[in-house]
């Protein structure tokens, strides 16, 4: 059954989720293409290797050739915090021009959960975007929303992370009480896989997230409790999410073209609003908790 798939492309292949995906793929029998825009390092397992990038149209034909489904997991956030967003369009109209021509059958999209509107950060706004134009291909998109992902090496997971192990006392602006649906790096690659095997996520789009919804202080808190530490959270008004971007930058370890446009997203709450997902590929989601545990001790 799973040879009529095709080959399938991975791009993003050495990033947090792509690395994953990839060894998920091979373990389950397919024949994975990973596209690198330069080194291959961090990829796992026996896969062809294709040199390309979104952002050079002319290196993607060998990339899309004979590939049957595709996996978008690229942002451009890493290239620098000044103009992400033109590089994520761009990139995109690339991909599907390229996959278009290739005949690709269909994509599926891993981008962020949030709603539409005026208000949204400038990285919702990029990954909405993203999505718009995929779906504008001749391919059926399955586009999959996520929130914040917990796992290791997860840009967010380690924001919260280095937060509490460095900031015993924090001062926050009020986004600390927005609501968020956190998810397990392990659910988020279920999920994806799952899509691929069943046609009956083709062309749609769906909310993923897990069973617990939170605010960003009970996500710290709960992170600080497992840990066995103190954490003391005092929100003030005057404290905007983008200045408060900066000493989060200084805190973490996550660059700070990633970080600044995270936290400043932070304003929005993130969580679903359609279940619809659960019905088709039904999981037992993890709890936050038991995410951080995870992620913790399989490093």
């Amino acid at each position: 059954m799973k040879k009529s798939y095709g080959s399938i492309l991975v791009t993003g292949a050495t990033g947090f989720i792509g690395r994953r995906l990839t060894q998920r793929l091979l373990e389950s029998g397919f024949s994975v293409r990973c596209m690198v825009r330069r080194s291959a390092h961090g990829v796992p397992g026996d896969v062809e290797i294709v040199q390309g990038d979104l952002l050079e149209p002319e290196t993607l034909s060998e990339a899309l050739a004979g590939i049957d489904t595709a996996y978008y997991l690229v942002h451009s956030m890493a290239g620098g915090r000044t103009g992400f967003e033109r590089r994520d369009r761009e990139a995109a109209q690339n991909f599907v021009a390229a996959a278009d021509s290739a005949k690709v059958r269909r994509v599926i999209y891993l981008g962020g959960l949030g709603e539409t509107g005026d208000d949204l950060s400038e990285h919702l706004k990029s990954r909405l975007a993203v999505a718009d134009i995929l779906k504008k291909g001749t391919f059926a998109t399955t586009f999959l929303r996520a929130a914040v992902i917990i796992g290791a090496g997860g840009a967010s997971f380690e924001m919260i992370r280095a937060l509490v192990e460095h900031l015993p006392v924090m001062i926050t602006p009020r986004w600390v009480t927005t609501r968020c649906q956190p998810i397990a790096v392990g659910d988020v690659i279920d999920y994806l896989a799952g899509c691929l095997t069943d046609e009956r996520t083709c062309g749609k789009t769906f909310d993923i997230g897990g069973p617990d919804v939170l605010t960003y202080r009970e996500m710290m808190e709960r992170f600080a409790h497992i840990q066995g530490k103190n954490l003391y959270i005092l929100p003030v008004p005057v404290l905007t999410p983008k200045l408060s971007s900066y000493w989060v930058g200084l805190i973490t370890p996550v660059p700070p073209s990633v970080s600044m446009p995270l936290i400043e997203g932070l304003k929005n709450e993130v969580i679903c609003r359609d279940n619809t997902i659960r019905d088709l590929i039904p999981l037992r989601l993890k709890p936050y908790d038991e995410a951080v545990r995870s992620a913790l001790q399989g490093e």
